[in-house]
Protein backbone atom coordinates (compact mmCIF):
# COMPACT_ATOMS: atom_id res chain seq x y z
CA UNK A 1 0.00 0.00 0.00
CA UNK A 2 1.40 3.41 -0.95
CA UNK A 3 0.71 6.21 1.46
CA UNK A 4 1.47 9.84 0.69
CA UNK A 5 1.63 12.36 3.54
CA UNK A 6 1.00 16.01 2.64
CA UNK A 7 1.67 18.94 4.99
CA UNK A 8 -0.86 21.77 5.16
CA UNK A 9 -0.88 25.11 6.96
CA UNK A 10 -4.46 24.86 8.19
CA UNK A 11 -5.54 22.68 11.07
CA UNK A 12 -9.00 22.25 9.50
CA UNK A 13 -9.13 19.00 7.52
CA UNK A 14 -11.71 16.93 5.62
CA UNK A 15 -11.98 13.16 5.08
CA UNK A 16 -11.88 12.14 1.44
CA UNK A 17 -12.71 8.53 0.41
CA UNK A 18 -11.29 6.73 -2.63
CA UNK A 19 -13.01 3.38 -2.78
CA UNK A 20 -12.11 1.76 0.52
CA UNK A 21 -9.12 4.01 1.11
CA UNK A 22 -9.64 7.10 3.24
CA UNK A 23 -7.29 10.09 3.38
CA UNK A 24 -7.20 13.22 5.45
CA UNK A 25 -6.48 16.50 3.68
CA UNK A 26 -7.09 20.20 4.08
CA UNK A 27 -9.71 22.00 1.99
CA UNK A 28 -8.17 24.36 -0.52
CA UNK A 29 -8.40 28.06 0.30
CA UNK A 30 -6.06 31.06 0.17
CA UNK A 31 -6.52 31.71 3.87
CA UNK A 32 -5.59 28.14 4.81
CA UNK A 33 -1.87 28.83 4.33
CA UNK A 34 -1.77 32.10 6.29
CA UNK A 35 0.41 31.73 9.38
CA UNK A 36 0.47 34.09 12.29
CA UNK A 37 3.83 35.75 13.11
CA UNK A 38 5.69 34.37 16.10
CA UNK A 39 8.98 35.03 17.84
CA UNK A 40 11.79 32.52 18.18
CA UNK A 41 14.36 33.33 20.89
CA UNK A 42 17.62 31.63 21.78
CA UNK A 43 18.10 31.14 24.68
CA UNK A 44 14.35 30.76 24.82
CA UNK A 45 13.15 31.89 28.25
CA UNK A 46 16.05 33.63 29.97
CA UNK A 47 19.64 34.73 29.48
CA UNK A 48 22.32 36.62 31.35
CA UNK A 49 22.38 40.36 30.80
CA UNK A 50 25.82 40.28 29.15
CA UNK A 51 24.89 37.30 26.96
CA UNK A 52 23.78 37.69 23.31
CA UNK A 53 20.13 36.94 22.58
CA UNK A 54 19.25 35.55 19.14
CA UNK A 55 15.95 37.00 17.94
CA UNK A 56 14.02 35.83 14.89
CA UNK A 57 10.44 36.03 13.65
CA UNK A 58 8.59 33.44 11.55
CA UNK A 59 5.18 33.38 9.91
CA UNK A 60 5.44 36.72 8.11
CA UNK A 61 4.41 37.32 4.52
CA UNK A 62 7.25 37.10 1.98
CA UNK A 63 9.11 40.46 1.85
CA UNK A 64 6.72 41.92 4.44
CA UNK A 65 7.97 45.07 6.17
CA UNK A 66 7.28 45.21 9.90
CA UNK A 67 8.45 46.97 13.02
CA UNK A 68 10.03 45.38 16.09
CA UNK A 69 9.77 47.06 19.46
CA UNK A 70 11.62 46.16 22.65
CA UNK A 71 10.92 47.57 26.09
CA UNK A 72 11.66 47.05 29.77
CA UNK A 73 11.12 48.82 33.07
CA UNK A 74 13.77 49.46 35.69
CA UNK A 75 13.25 49.12 39.43
CA UNK A 76 11.85 52.65 39.66
CA UNK A 77 9.27 51.99 36.97
CA UNK A 78 11.11 54.00 34.32
CA UNK A 79 10.44 52.61 30.87
CA UNK A 80 13.11 52.14 28.22
CA UNK A 81 12.22 51.40 24.59
CA UNK A 82 13.75 50.77 21.18
CA UNK A 83 12.32 50.01 17.77
CA UNK A 84 13.52 49.10 14.29
CA UNK A 85 12.07 48.35 10.87
CA UNK A 86 12.78 45.10 9.04
CA UNK A 87 11.86 43.28 5.82
CA UNK A 88 11.18 39.54 5.89
CA UNK A 89 12.88 37.23 3.41
CA UNK A 90 11.18 35.40 0.55
CA UNK A 91 9.86 32.74 2.93
CA UNK A 92 8.44 35.13 5.50
CA UNK A 93 11.29 34.75 7.97
CA UNK A 94 13.31 37.38 9.77
CA UNK A 95 16.60 36.63 11.54
CA UNK A 96 18.27 39.61 13.25
CA UNK A 97 21.65 37.89 12.92
CA UNK A 98 21.33 38.02 9.14
CA UNK A 99 18.81 40.76 8.37
CA UNK A 100 19.86 44.43 8.51
CA UNK A 101 17.47 46.90 10.09
CA UNK A 102 16.06 49.46 7.68
CA UNK A 103 16.44 53.19 8.24
CA UNK A 104 14.06 54.99 10.57
CA UNK A 105 14.38 53.22 13.93
CA UNK A 106 16.59 53.71 16.97
CA UNK A 107 19.28 51.89 14.94
CA UNK A 108 19.84 50.56 11.43
CA UNK A 109 22.08 48.05 9.71
CA UNK A 110 23.10 44.56 10.77
CA UNK A 111 22.96 44.77 14.56
CA UNK A 112 21.68 41.51 16.13
CA UNK A 113 21.56 43.12 19.60
CA UNK A 114 20.47 46.56 18.45
CA UNK A 115 17.06 46.29 20.10
CA UNK A 116 18.80 46.08 23.47
CA UNK A 117 21.71 48.52 23.25
CA UNK A 118 19.69 51.22 21.45
CA UNK A 119 17.02 51.46 24.14
CA UNK A 120 16.15 54.99 25.22
CA UNK A 121 14.30 56.19 28.33
CA UNK A 122 10.82 57.56 27.76
CA UNK A 123 11.72 60.27 30.26
CA UNK A 124 14.91 61.95 29.04
CA UNK A 125 18.22 61.87 30.91
CA UNK A 126 17.59 58.59 32.74
CA UNK A 127 20.25 55.90 33.08
CA UNK A 128 19.43 52.21 33.33
CA UNK A 129 20.72 51.13 36.75
CA UNK A 130 20.17 47.70 38.32
CA UNK A 131 20.38 47.43 42.09
CA UNK A 132 18.48 44.23 42.92
CA UNK A 133 20.44 41.56 41.04
CA UNK A 134 18.23 38.75 42.31
CA UNK A 135 15.32 40.12 40.30
CA UNK A 136 15.68 39.87 36.50
CA UNK A 137 14.72 42.57 34.04
CA UNK A 138 11.78 41.50 31.89
CA UNK A 139 12.30 42.23 28.23
CA UNK A 140 9.12 42.66 26.22
CA UNK A 141 9.23 42.18 22.44
CA UNK A 142 6.55 43.04 19.88
CA UNK A 143 6.04 42.68 16.14
CA UNK A 144 4.04 45.64 14.88
CA UNK A 145 2.45 46.53 11.59
CA UNK A 146 4.33 49.17 9.65
CA UNK A 147 2.45 52.11 8.16
CA UNK A 148 4.72 54.19 5.96
CA UNK A 149 7.53 55.58 8.09
CA UNK A 150 5.90 54.78 11.43
CA UNK A 151 4.48 51.94 13.47
CA UNK A 152 0.78 51.29 13.75
CA UNK A 153 -0.75 50.34 17.03
CA UNK A 154 -1.58 46.85 15.76
CA UNK A 155 0.52 44.19 17.47
CA UNK A 156 1.06 41.08 15.36
CA UNK A 157 3.05 39.03 17.90
CA UNK A 158 4.48 39.31 21.40
CA UNK A 159 7.15 37.60 23.47
CA UNK A 160 8.82 38.14 26.84
CA UNK A 161 12.26 37.16 28.05
CA UNK A 162 14.15 37.44 31.34
CA UNK A 163 17.53 39.16 31.35
CA UNK A 164 19.26 37.91 34.49
CA UNK A 165 22.29 39.13 36.40
CA UNK A 166 22.86 36.34 38.88
CA UNK A 167 23.92 33.15 37.09
CA UNK A 168 22.93 29.64 38.13
CA UNK A 169 24.91 28.54 41.17
CA UNK A 170 26.49 31.94 41.86
CA UNK A 171 26.18 32.85 45.54
CA UNK A 172 25.35 36.36 46.71
CA UNK A 173 26.81 36.81 50.20
CA UNK A 174 26.39 40.07 52.17
CA UNK A 175 29.64 41.02 53.93
CA UNK A 176 29.66 42.82 57.28
CA UNK A 177 33.22 42.11 58.37
CA UNK A 178 34.69 44.70 60.75
CA UNK A 179 34.16 48.02 58.99
CA UNK A 180 33.73 46.48 55.55
CA UNK A 181 30.31 46.79 53.92
CA UNK A 182 30.07 44.84 50.70
CA UNK A 183 28.58 41.91 48.82
CA UNK A 184 30.67 38.91 47.79
CA UNK A 185 29.69 37.01 44.65
CA UNK A 186 31.07 33.48 44.62
CA UNK A 187 31.00 31.27 41.48
CA UNK A 188 29.68 27.70 41.63
CA UNK A 189 32.04 25.11 43.04
CA UNK A 190 34.55 25.01 45.86
CA UNK A 191 37.22 27.17 44.26
CA UNK A 192 39.54 28.77 44.94
CA UNK A 193 38.79 31.47 42.38
CA UNK A 194 40.72 34.53 41.23
CA UNK A 195 39.58 37.39 43.46
CA UNK A 196 38.58 40.91 42.47
CA UNK A 197 37.42 43.93 44.44
CA UNK A 198 35.11 46.15 42.40
CA UNK A 199 34.95 49.80 43.48
CA UNK A 200 32.10 52.04 42.23
CA UNK A 201 32.18 55.68 41.21
CA UNK A 202 30.43 58.53 42.97
CA UNK A 203 26.97 56.99 42.90
CA UNK A 204 27.38 55.33 46.30
CA UNK A 205 26.28 51.88 47.37
CA UNK A 206 27.64 48.59 46.05
CA UNK A 207 28.27 47.92 42.33
CA UNK A 208 26.38 44.63 42.41
CA UNK A 209 25.09 44.43 38.85
CA UNK A 210 28.47 44.36 37.12
CA UNK A 211 30.17 42.50 40.00
CA UNK A 212 27.82 39.53 39.82
CA UNK A 213 28.04 39.47 36.01
CA UNK A 214 31.81 39.24 36.41
CA UNK A 215 31.38 36.42 38.95
CA UNK A 216 29.43 34.48 36.32
CA UNK A 217 32.75 34.24 34.45
CA UNK A 218 34.64 32.50 37.24
CA UNK A 219 35.77 35.28 39.58
CA UNK A 220 35.09 35.79 43.28
CA UNK A 221 34.08 39.45 43.24
CA UNK A 222 33.63 41.75 46.22
CA UNK A 223 31.27 44.61 45.35
CA UNK A 224 32.58 47.19 47.81
CA UNK A 225 30.67 50.17 49.17
CA UNK A 226 32.63 53.08 50.63
CA UNK A 227 29.98 55.70 51.30
CA UNK A 228 26.24 56.27 51.11
CA UNK A 229 25.46 52.77 52.31
CA UNK A 230 24.13 51.51 55.65
CA UNK A 231 26.36 52.90 58.43
CA UNK A 232 29.11 54.18 56.13
CA UNK A 233 29.68 57.95 55.76
CA UNK A 234 26.99 59.82 53.86
CA UNK A 235 29.46 61.76 51.71
CA UNK A 236 32.97 61.36 50.28
CA UNK A 237 34.58 64.57 51.49
CA UNK A 238 37.22 62.61 53.43
CA UNK A 239 38.18 58.99 52.75
CA UNK A 240 40.64 56.78 54.59
CA UNK A 241 42.55 54.12 52.68
CA UNK A 242 42.62 51.94 55.80
CA UNK A 243 39.00 51.04 55.02
CA UNK A 244 39.99 49.72 51.59
CA UNK A 245 42.98 47.95 53.15
CA UNK A 246 40.58 46.09 55.39
CA UNK A 247 38.67 44.94 52.33
CA UNK A 248 41.88 43.80 50.60
CA UNK A 249 42.90 41.77 53.64
CA UNK A 250 39.43 40.24 53.81
CA UNK A 251 39.79 38.97 50.25
CA UNK A 252 43.40 37.80 50.65
CA UNK A 253 42.40 35.67 53.64
CA UNK A 254 39.14 34.33 52.22
CA UNK A 255 39.26 30.55 51.60
CA UNK A 256 37.52 30.81 48.19
CA UNK A 257 39.99 33.40 46.88
CA UNK A 258 43.01 32.16 45.00
CA UNK A 259 46.22 33.94 45.97
CA UNK A 260 48.78 35.16 46.25
CA UNK A 261 47.28 38.44 44.97
CA UNK A 262 43.94 39.92 43.98
CA UNK A 263 42.71 42.33 41.34
CA UNK A 264 40.87 45.65 41.62
CA UNK A 265 38.40 47.08 39.12
CA UNK A 266 37.03 50.60 39.20
CA UNK A 267 35.12 53.00 36.98
CA UNK A 268 35.45 56.80 37.14
CA UNK A 269 36.15 57.79 40.77
CA UNK A 270 36.45 54.08 41.51
CA UNK A 271 39.36 54.03 39.07
CA UNK A 272 41.54 56.49 40.98
CA UNK A 273 40.65 54.71 44.22
CA UNK A 274 41.87 51.43 42.71
CA UNK A 275 45.13 53.10 41.65
CA UNK A 276 45.53 54.49 45.18
CA UNK A 277 44.90 51.04 46.66
CA UNK A 278 47.53 49.48 44.40
CA UNK A 279 50.03 52.27 45.16
CA UNK A 280 49.89 51.97 48.94
CA UNK A 281 48.53 48.53 49.80
CA UNK A 282 50.07 45.07 49.52
CA UNK A 283 48.60 42.09 47.69
CA UNK A 284 47.16 43.80 44.59
CA UNK A 285 48.62 42.31 41.42
CA UNK A 286 46.13 43.41 38.73
CA UNK A 287 44.57 46.87 38.36
CA UNK A 288 41.90 47.64 35.75
CA UNK A 289 40.35 51.09 35.45
CA UNK A 290 37.54 52.19 33.17
CA UNK A 291 37.77 55.90 32.38
CA UNK A 292 39.65 56.51 35.61
CA UNK A 293 41.98 59.27 36.77
CA UNK A 294 45.63 59.15 37.87
CA UNK A 295 44.97 61.97 40.35
CA UNK A 296 42.87 61.92 43.48
CA UNK A 297 39.57 63.59 42.60
CA UNK A 298 36.67 65.10 44.55
CA UNK A 299 37.80 64.08 48.05
CA UNK A 300 40.70 64.18 50.45
CA UNK A 301 42.35 60.76 50.71
CA UNK A 302 44.30 59.80 53.83
CA UNK A 303 46.46 56.82 54.67
CA UNK A 304 48.38 56.74 57.95
CA UNK A 305 50.37 60.00 57.93
CA UNK A 306 49.89 60.61 54.19
CA UNK A 307 47.31 63.05 52.84
CA UNK A 308 46.49 63.42 49.14
CA UNK A 309 44.34 66.50 48.45
CA UNK A 310 41.69 66.53 45.72
CA UNK A 311 42.68 67.82 42.29
CA UNK A 312 41.87 71.49 41.83
CA UNK A 313 39.08 72.72 39.56
CA UNK A 314 38.21 75.78 37.51
CA UNK A 315 34.44 76.09 37.17
CA UNK A 316 34.85 78.97 34.74
CA UNK A 317 35.74 76.36 32.13
CA UNK A 318 32.30 74.74 32.25
CA UNK A 319 30.49 74.95 28.92
CA UNK A 320 26.68 74.98 28.81
CA UNK A 321 24.74 74.10 25.65
CA UNK A 322 21.39 75.48 24.47
CA UNK A 323 19.55 72.82 26.50
CA UNK A 324 21.28 73.76 29.74
CA UNK A 325 23.46 70.62 29.77
CA UNK A 326 26.93 71.07 31.26
CA UNK A 327 30.16 69.97 29.59
CA UNK A 328 32.73 69.64 32.39
CA UNK A 329 35.63 68.04 30.53
CA UNK A 330 37.98 71.01 31.05
CA UNK A 331 37.08 71.71 34.69
CA UNK A 332 39.79 69.62 36.41
CA UNK A 333 43.29 71.07 36.58
CA UNK A 334 46.30 69.33 35.09
CA UNK A 335 47.76 67.05 37.82
CA UNK A 336 51.23 67.36 36.26
CA UNK A 337 51.49 71.10 36.81
CA UNK A 338 52.11 73.35 39.81
CA UNK A 339 50.54 72.66 43.18
CA UNK A 340 48.10 70.18 41.63
CA UNK A 341 50.95 67.65 41.48
CA UNK A 342 50.15 67.00 45.14
CA UNK A 343 46.99 65.26 43.95
CA UNK A 344 48.90 62.90 41.66
CA UNK A 345 48.73 59.31 42.91
CA UNK A 346 52.21 57.68 43.18
CA UNK A 347 51.22 54.78 40.92
CA UNK A 348 54.88 53.95 40.31
CA UNK A 349 54.82 52.34 43.77
CA UNK A 350 52.25 49.77 42.63
CA UNK A 351 53.43 46.17 42.36
CA UNK A 352 50.74 45.01 39.95
CA UNK A 353 50.07 45.32 36.24
CA UNK A 354 47.68 47.87 34.79
CA UNK A 355 44.86 47.87 32.23
CA UNK A 356 43.33 51.20 31.20
CA UNK A 357 40.00 51.13 29.33
CA UNK A 358 39.45 54.53 27.69
CA UNK A 359 36.47 56.14 26.01
CA UNK A 360 37.90 58.72 23.64
CA UNK A 361 34.68 60.74 23.78
CA UNK A 362 34.60 60.80 27.59
CA UNK A 363 33.29 64.23 28.62
CA UNK A 364 33.59 63.68 32.36
CA UNK A 365 37.36 64.15 32.28
CA UNK A 366 40.40 63.49 30.06
CA UNK A 367 40.66 59.73 30.46
CA UNK A 368 42.92 59.23 27.43
CA UNK A 369 45.40 61.82 28.74
CA UNK A 370 45.45 60.15 32.17
CA UNK A 371 46.10 56.71 30.70
CA UNK A 372 48.96 57.88 28.50
CA UNK A 373 50.58 59.80 31.36
CA UNK A 374 50.24 56.71 33.56
CA UNK A 375 52.20 54.77 30.93
CA UNK A 376 54.89 57.46 30.88
CA UNK A 377 55.23 57.46 34.67
CA UNK A 378 55.33 53.67 35.00
CA UNK A 379 57.90 53.20 32.26
CA UNK A 380 60.05 56.04 33.58
CA UNK A 381 60.29 54.07 36.84
CA UNK A 382 61.14 50.79 35.10
CA UNK A 383 57.67 49.29 35.50
CA UNK A 384 55.82 47.12 32.98
CA UNK A 385 54.12 49.02 30.20
CA UNK A 386 50.39 49.11 30.95
CA UNK A 387 47.77 47.87 28.52
CA UNK A 388 45.79 50.83 27.17
CA UNK A 389 42.73 50.18 25.01
CA UNK A 390 41.13 53.30 23.51
CA UNK A 391 37.68 53.30 21.92
CA UNK A 392 36.68 56.11 19.49
CA UNK A 393 33.21 57.66 19.86
CA UNK A 394 32.86 56.03 23.28
CA UNK A 395 31.73 57.97 26.32
CA UNK A 396 32.27 57.87 30.08
CA UNK A 397 29.88 55.11 31.14
CA UNK A 398 31.49 52.00 29.66
CA UNK A 399 29.34 49.29 31.26
CA UNK A 400 28.66 45.57 30.70
CA UNK A 401 27.57 44.59 27.18
CA UNK A 402 24.18 45.69 25.85
CA UNK A 403 23.66 48.34 28.51
CA UNK A 404 21.98 51.29 26.75
CA UNK A 405 24.16 54.37 26.32
CA UNK A 406 23.53 57.16 28.82
CA UNK A 407 24.69 60.28 26.91
CA UNK A 408 23.75 62.72 29.69
CA UNK A 409 22.31 62.67 33.21
CA UNK A 410 22.60 64.37 36.57
CA UNK A 411 26.13 64.27 37.99
CA UNK A 412 25.94 63.42 41.68
CA UNK A 413 28.75 65.78 42.72
CA UNK A 414 28.11 68.59 40.24
CA UNK A 415 24.38 68.59 40.94
CA UNK A 416 23.61 69.42 37.29
CA UNK A 417 22.91 67.48 34.13
CA UNK A 418 26.23 66.81 32.40
CA UNK A 419 27.17 65.26 29.08
CA UNK A 420 28.93 61.89 29.33
CA UNK A 421 29.66 61.45 25.63
CA UNK A 422 29.48 58.52 23.23
CA UNK A 423 27.85 57.59 19.92
CA UNK A 424 25.38 54.69 20.45
CA UNK A 425 26.65 52.17 17.90
CA UNK A 426 30.37 52.67 18.62
CA UNK A 427 29.75 52.79 22.37
CA UNK A 428 27.82 49.52 22.24
CA UNK A 429 30.62 47.77 20.35
CA UNK A 430 33.18 49.12 22.83
CA UNK A 431 31.27 47.73 25.79
CA UNK A 432 31.31 44.21 24.31
CA UNK A 433 35.01 44.38 23.49
CA UNK A 434 36.09 45.99 26.77
CA UNK A 435 34.17 43.42 28.82
CA UNK A 436 36.14 40.60 27.21
CA UNK A 437 39.47 42.39 27.61
CA UNK A 438 38.85 42.99 31.31
CA UNK A 439 38.07 39.31 31.90
CA UNK A 440 41.10 38.16 29.89
CA UNK A 441 43.35 40.58 31.78
CA UNK A 442 42.29 39.27 35.18
CA UNK A 443 42.35 35.63 34.11
CA UNK A 444 45.86 36.01 32.72
CA UNK A 445 47.28 37.56 35.88
CA UNK A 446 45.18 36.04 38.66
CA UNK A 447 44.76 32.47 37.42
CA UNK A 448 46.49 29.81 35.36
CA UNK A 449 44.52 30.79 32.26
CA UNK A 450 46.50 31.07 29.06
CA UNK A 451 44.05 33.51 27.50
CA UNK A 452 45.60 36.43 25.70
CA UNK A 453 44.71 40.10 25.67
Amino acid sequence: MLRICLSHCSRRTSIVSFGGWRSRRAPFSASACVMEPRFSLSPRDHSLFDQPLAISVEGLQPQQEIGLRASLEDEKGERFESHAFYRADGEGRLDLQRSPALEGGTFSGLEPMGLLWSMQPLKPLRRLVKRDVERPLRLELEVLERLGTSLSGRVLAKASHERRFLGDGVKRLPVREGNVRATLFQPPGKGPFPGIIQVPGTGGGTPESSACLMANHGFAVLALAYYGYEDLPKDILDLRLEYFEEAVNYMLKHPVVKGPGIGVLGHSKGGDLCISMASFLKGITAIATVNGSIANVATTLRYKDITIPPLGTNIKLIKIDQNGIYDIIDVLNNPLEGPDRQSLIPLEKAEGRFLFIVGMDDHNWKSEFYAKEAANILQAHGKDKPVIICYPETGHYIEPPYTPLCPASVHFLVGKTVIWGGEPRAHAAAQVDAWKHIQDFFHEILSDSNSKL
